[in-house]
């Protein structure tokens, strides 16, 4: 800081043309709401950019996915001897249904791509020594978002044998390709992304936003809520399928309450030598 003469006129610093503060200029991370707005949209673009990439690798792959969809409902009509098979109503149907299973795969494909924006712009304060934690994260969510996926993946042919079984004996199942398709894809997609909660929890309190204490205080909220998700995401006669998907969504967590402890833990620990040091130096100093 430079200090002017008596009776000097006030040096005055040259605006800047751009009054607009990047992310980068900011060592604090803060942003105003249009800056949040513009930042929302670039991540937006980046994502849909990702999605659309991988809708068009998932377009080769329909043919096999909807093979693997329909073999549940053919192996049931085979072994009760009766008729059940998927059903396009329209012309325009089956490409309709290849477009829904091109955007799912897309939506799975760029998993790291939407990923890494989504934690970017959750936590958009990261010092340069702290992005690890977005690698972290999209290394971490992405496993977990696929075994999401496959757990349901492997849950779904006993579904359809459950749902099947309250058709009368003597009766043919011509199903609906279309909603067949949602039914399987919306319990994939949303078993994925419940594998996931658990890594956001465990990476909002590496940033500092939420204690271990804090999540494990509400572990009966959190119980609930995933028995509601595995009883609405499993409609079969039987518990075991319930108890299958919530066995491993609740160990997820309570495994993030443990590592969350664990952090805080060692922050108290680096905060207290912190203090420690500062009050020595202060302490020599005089």
């Amino acid at each position: 800081m430079t200090v002017q003469p008596e009776g000097a006129p006030l040096a005055v610093e040259p605006t800047k043309s751009k009054a607009k503060k990047s992310r980068k200029r900011d060592p604090d991370g803060r942003m105003r709401l249009a800056e949040h707005l513009i930042e929302f949209r670039n991540r937006l673009i980046i994502s849909a950019i990702g999605i659309v990439i991988g809708m068009v690798g998932g377009f080769l792959l329909t043919d096999w996915v909807f093979n693997v969809m329909a073999d549940p409902i053919r192996e049931i009509a085979e072994a009760r001897n009766r008729n059940a098979d998927l059903n396009f109503e329209g012309i325009t149907s089956a490409f309709d249904l290849r477009l829904q299973i091109s955007l799912t795969l897309g939506i799975i494909i760029s998993a790291p791509v939407w990923l890494y924006q989504i934690w970017m712009f959750i936590v958009p304060g990261l010092k340069k020594n702290e992005r690890w934690y977005a690698l972290g994260f999209v290394g971490t969510a992405i496993p977990l978002f696929l075994a999401g996926v496959w757990v349901a993946w492997m849950l779904m042919p006993r579904i359809v044998e459950v749902m099947l079984s309250f058709a009368p004996a003597e009766s043919a199942n011509f199903i609906n390709a279309a909603n067949y398709y949602k039914l399987i894809m919306t319990l994939c997609l949303a078993v994925g992304i419940a594998f996931i909660l658990p890594v956001i929890l465990v990476m909002l309190n590496f940033a500092g936003i939420i204690t271990g204490e804090a999540i494990l205080k509400g572990w009966r909220v959190a119980v609930l809520l995933v028995a509601l998700f595995a009883g609405m995401a499993t409609p079969s006669a039987d518990v075991l399928s319930m108890f299958f998907l919530m066995a491993p969504m609740l160990a997820l967590y309570f495994l993030a309450v443990g590592i969350a402890i664990i952090n805080d833990k060692r922050r108290a620990r680096k905060h207290k030598k912190f203090e420690a040091d500062l009050a020595a130096a202060e302490a020599s100093a005089a």
